[in-house]
């Protein structure tokens, strides 16, 4: 039951997160701000968190989730009612940081949940469903704030997330999360460095493969709608396209729960680099929608799939006692790329075009599926 409560836990606080993150570019564009200040806006949601991924981390190892989980919904549900009591670009920037300092916190809590439960071999299974969790909340929370900023307007779109994060303390404070002893105590770790997890060829492996297929998911989401309005494509085709990649990463993840226990984790997440980084190689050379459509679905599967499999390979090859501490480090380079690189494919694509942006995708995801397979 308490994998069944995380992970209805992990989409009421996800909802709001995703919510938030749709309703903080419409409302800046309301309020008149210029594309670039919606792009520093946004890129706030992942550049202030990063700076204490690591620390938290080692925290939530030595205290354990519970407090942190409510500091992290606390401070979602604050950052929303801020932005829904004032009404000042300015103010968004605070609302983004803290919005997005949250949920880092949410989200380290319930992969250490995910991976502590249960025996290591059904760490597989308990990733795949907490990322058929996030999946689901992922295409609710923009959904239900589009449909609500047309009804109710920006303010009151952030109170009702703000009512969803309520929702999930209210439900923290009712049943209080209960897991198992962690393996072996996280005291006396905070003189150790980060650089330890990185001497680790296995999780030096997982760690790559994990900002690699990070920067690829970026790059598809960001360039695929400058790449189809110059192919002349409308925005509901790009919609239809971005679409389905959507659908496949959630099918692929449907599926993932009943096939795991069947595969192991390296060979599924060196071919899922394998078929992103051909789909990255052949997409800039179509111009067909329907083929279009096609290669993103096969994205969508070969991505979709590989972040449960880099989750289990994480806590299976983690030090005693640093669990959190590795989510901490991978939520640290996720959010990086998930700053920096949107940017850099912006500078690139304006000047060289997006075939080559593609296809040095393609080459990375080649060699990075090459070196993780070097096992």
């Amino acid at each position: 039951m308490t994998i069944r409560f995380v992970l209805l836990l992990t989409m009421i606080l996800h909802l709001a997160f995703t919510g938030s993150r749709v309703t903080l570019s419409l409302y800046a564009l309301h309020l008149q701000a210029t594309p670039l200040t919606v792009g520093i806006l946004i890129s706030l949601l992942a550049a202030v968190p990063l700076l204490f991924a690591v620390g938290w981390g080692r925290t939530i190892d030595r205290i354990g989730v519970r407090k942190p989980l409510l500091i992290g919904a606390g401070t979602v549900l604050g950052a929303l009612l801020l932005g829904a009591a004032v009404p000042r670009i300015e103010v968004l920037f605070i609302v983004s940081a803290v919005v997005g300092s949250g949920f880092m916190l949410v989200h380290i809590c319930v992969n250490q949940v995910a991976g502590l439960l249960g025996t290591p071999e059904q760490r597989s299974r308990n990733f795949s469903l907490l990322a058929l969790a996030f999946s689901t909340s992922g295409f609710l929370g923009p959904v239900i704030s589009g449909f609500a900023i047309d009804l109710v307007g920006h303010r009151m779109t952030f109170l009702l997330l703000g009512c969803s994060a309520a929702a999930g303390i209210a439900l923290m404070l009712l049943r209080p999360i209960r897991i198992p002893a962690h393996p072996a105590s996280a005291a006396g770790h905070d003189h150790k460095r980060v650089g330890d997890l990185f001497r680790i060829r296995g999780l030096r492996r997982a760690f790559v493969a994990s900002a690699v297929l990070s920067m690829a998911w970026d790059l598809f989401t960001f360039v695929t709608p400058i790449h189809g309005t110059r192919l002349g494509l409308s925005a509901s085709v790009i919609g239809l396209i971005l679409g389905s990649f959507g659908a496949a990463i959630f099918l692929v993840r449907l599926v993932l729960p009943a096939i795991v226990h069947r595969l192991s984790e390296w060979p599924l997440l060196i071919g899922g680099m394998l078929a992103t980084g051909a789909a990255m190689f052949i997409f800039p050379l179509i111009d067909s929608v329907s083929l279009l459509m096609a290669v993103a679905f096969m994205l969508g599967l070969a991505i979709g799939g590989t972040q449960p499999m880099i989750m289990s390979l994480l806590y299976n090859t983690a030090p005693p006692g640093r669990g959190g501490e590795v989510v901490g480090v991978r939520t640290f380079l996720l959010n990086l790329t998930q700053a920096g690189m949107p940017l850099l494919f912006g500078i690139v694509g304006s000047t060289m075009g997006m075939t080559p942006v593609f296809w040095t995708m393609a080459a990375v995801l080649l060699v990075g599926g090459a070196y993780t397979s070097r096992r």
